[in-house]
């Protein structure tokens, strides 16, 4: 499978299929009962050069098959680190097949390019992912609406 990752602001058109995906996937938070407003969340990573940048899996076709961002805050930010790859998520149908690697990957360059040493993340769902990509444990624990989940750090 062919996958090309663009910036969010590039792709602008992509949005409100992407803020259905999270509204879907985090529905605790984005959806009718929750605090959060996907499509808020999505423009405001629609930069090129500054935090926070959001980035898009495209199809050949130029489907939407997921999306990752790189944020100066995220869960787990009380620990005093930054910046983090945050709101990543693959659409059902294609997961498994390295979308979520190329994402990682995409956010860990941009990462690099504007200058930082390290990158953070947490996760309960993509911990196989990111642990076979050389990120570690950081030993600290962030509370989130899903319970515990630890903190990982990658050295760029």
């Amino acid at each position: 499978m062919s996958i090309e990752i663009k910036r969010l602001a590039e792709a602008r058109n992509t949005l409100p299929e992407l803020a259905a995906l999270f509204e879907a996937e985090w529905s605790e938070w984005y959806g009718a009962a929750g605090n959060g407003d996907a499509h808020a969340d999505l423009e405001a990573c629609c930069n090129r050069s500054s935090l926070p940048i959001g980035l898009v899996a495209l199809g050949e076709q130029g489907q939407v098959l997921g999306t990752a961002s790189l944020k100066q805050t995220s869960l787990g930010s009380e620990f005093g680190h930054t910046p983090w790859l945050a709101a990543m998520v693959v659409m059902p149908a294609h997961r498994g097949k390295g979308i979520g690697d190329a994402l990682v990957g995409a956010i860990e360059s941009s990462a690099r390019e504007l200058g930082y040493g390290a990158l953070y993340t947490t996760t309960d769902k993509a911990e196989r992912l990111i642990l076979r990509r050389g990120w570690v444990p950081t030993g600290e624990v962030a509370t989130s609406q899903r319970g515990r989940i630890k903190v990982y750090r990658i050295s760029l």
